[in-house]
């Protein structure tokens, strides 16, 4: 029987080339002719599905599939353990592996091109091409909206699949997400959003079918709630990151199951617009042992227990980021209890410092930022907001990513400004700078600029025209400064007592100008590091010292130590410093 199957086989398939090459045969006679179909397209789709599936390779599929949309629909209906080898009708172990492929490529469909047809096209076209590895759809409510059809046709023929992600489809509910879970057992990430006909009962069959799954987002699903949540927690130890966002039926039950698991690896959890209390805070707690990344946002039912509960429960040793939004239920205890049980809370982004800037505009007064690697020198283009009347004090020191643009921002936010300290920001420079002191409206008192190597002169003598007033403590150590900068100061800063010039280009002549001054009373005066200080500076530093409590004079080389000798005879109320 099977030699005769191969028969029928080679003759149809003789006709079916003969038939697309040359159109359909012409059929004369005396009184007419007329023209007949191929042979093939009479045959029933039990018949095509036979010979479909017993094509020697993908491509040849794939040509099959391009002939019409009735042909396609076989061809991507066939299961991988229904393509046989057409010699010795088993399976192919070749043709498997060319099926299953590495999954590498990736497609995405938006709007009026997601459709059933493209996905059966995408899922025959790429099963010879390496494998489906990702696939986003993007939905638009038309009239050819994508189906469980599609997807039927992705879970038979792309089970390589790793990353799925379906936005805006309404016509998708649970037999499509039970055909995916049926087919792609490889799936490793699923975004699930606005897609509200699925219901619980398509996690349960994503959590029984794929195990491997690492990444879980559901937003705007209205009928999915606990139990989906609870089957994958159960089902799937792999799970990383989860976020869910806007779905009404979420509730403690939920995040307990996904985070309380005796298998809950969870590094990343984000929550957004959900009806959970303080039990889940509690939960994150205790359990979030693994949990690096946290973000709650729009949590209308957690209060200040449930943040000092969070914060004490020891769990979240490991958390790195932390982002609340629009929760009115944290106040200054509970981030006070988040922040000493969470020893690794360290890094702050530029959107954080000018978040709590913004937030914090009528109580914060005083904000110190050291070594926070994740701020980013970005425009934010704050133009409309609100300043920050209340804060005085601002430190920013050994942030690599602090530059012009977040100083511009801080001008706009910071009128009211008197200590300010930025220090070893290499990526500021005037143009970023001066806008701030300009802002500065109730006058400078204390600025520390040390390790600012690309600000100059240009700095110096304006903070001492506009706030010379004020002026008390200045650091310029390592600033691109020289002489001009010691004349302004001179000139203007009648109440400054404190001034460290180290590592800077000034000489001999300047310090004579600052000694002639008699509007600033130094006590406390540094030109560490400064080789063009010589012994000549001796008689002005000697008339400084009648008000220094305090001189240093290290590594200045070109003073010798007879002359620092002589000094310290002189000036025997001041610590000098060599």
């Amino acid at each position: 029987m099977h030699s005769c199957f191969q028969a029928t086989y080679l003759e149809v398939s003789t006709s079916f080339l003969i038939g697309s090459r040359f159109s359909a045969p012409i059929v004369f006679s005396e009184e007419r002719f007329e023209q007949k179909k191929p042979s093939i397209e009479i045959l029933p789709d039990e018949c095509l599905f036979e010979i479909f599936r017993r094509l020697p390779g993908g491509n040849e599929r794939s040509s099959c599939a391009c002939v019409s949309k009735h042909w396609l629909t076989l061809v991507s209906n066939i299961f991988r353990d229904e393509i046989n080898d057409n010699k010795n009708g088993v399976v192919s172990e070749v043709e498997d592996q060319e099926v299953e492929g590495d999954g590498y490529l990736s497609r995405s469909l938006e709007g009026k091109k997601a459709t059933d047809v493209r996905l059966a096209a995408l899922a025959v076209g790429t099963a010879s091409r390496g494998g489906l590895g990702k696939l986003f759809i993007r939905g638009s409510n038309s009239t050819h909206e994508v189906t469980s059809c599609g997807l039927r046709a992705i879970s038979l023929g792309c089970p390589s699949v790793r990353v799925l992600s379906l936005w805006n489809l309404s016509s998708v509910g649970d037999e499509g997400l039970c055909e995916i879970a049926y087919g792609c057992h490889q799936l490793e990430k699923l975004d699930l959003c606005h897609c509200p006909t699925s219901t619980d009962k398509s996690l349960l069959a994503l959590a029984k079918g794929c195990h491997v799954l690492k990444d879980l987002t559901i937003e705007g699903c209205a009928n999915i709630g606990n139990e989906g949540l609870q089957a994958v927690a159960h089902s799937c130890p792999n799970l990383k990151s989860i976020s869910i966002k806007n779905c009404p039926l979420v509730g403690d039950q939920g995040i307990e199951s996904m985070l309380s698991s005796a298998s809950c690896t969870l590094t990343k959890v984000k929550l957004q617009a959900l009806n959970i209390t303080d039990v889940s805070l509690t939960v994150i707690g205790h359990y979030g042992n693994a949990v690096t990344e946290l973000s709650l946002t729009s949590l209308p039912n957690v209060s200040e227990k449930g943040f000092w509960v969070m914060g004490n429960g020891h769990g979240l040793l490991k958390l790195k980021s932390f982002t609340v939004t629009s929760c009115r239920g944290l106040t200054d205890l509970g981030l006070e209890a988040v922040a000493k049980g969470c020893p690794n809370l360290k890094q702050i982004t530029q959107f954080g410092l000018f978040g709590s800037l913004l937030n914090c505009g009528a109580k914060l007064k005083a904000l110190s930022l050291v070594s926070c690697l994740g701020i980013k020198d970005l425009n934010l283009g704050l133009l409309t907001v609100s300043p920050c009347q209340s804060l005085r004090s601002l430190s920013i020191r050994n942030c690599p990513g602090f530059g012009d643009s977040s100083l511009v921002a801080l001008g706009k936010l910071c009128a009211q400004l008197q200590n300010l300290e930025l220090s070893g920001l290499h990526g500021i420079t005037d143009a970023g700078f001066l806008p701030l002191v300009e802002s500065c409206e109730a006058g400078l008192v204390k600025v520390n600029l040390s390790g600012c190597v690309n600000l100059d002169d240009k700095v110096a003598c304006v903070m001492a025209d506009l706030h010379g007033w004020t002026l008390e403590m200045l650091n310029l150590d390592g600033c691109n400064i020289s002489n001009a900068s010691l004349v302004a100061i001179a000139e203007n800063c009648r109440l400054l007592n404190d001034l460290d010039v180290s590592k800077c280009a000034i000489t001999d002549s300047r310090i004579a100008a600052l000694a002639r001054s008699n509007q600033i009373n130094l006590q406390f005066l540094s030109v560490s590091g400064c080789s063009k200080v010589t012994n000549k500076s001796l008689p002005s530093l000697e008339k400084l010292g009648e008000t220094l409590l305090g001189l240093n004079l290290h590594h200045c080389k070109a003073i010798s130590s007879s002359a620092v000798d002589l000094l310290v005879e002189q000036l025997w109320r001041c610590d000098i410093l060599y």
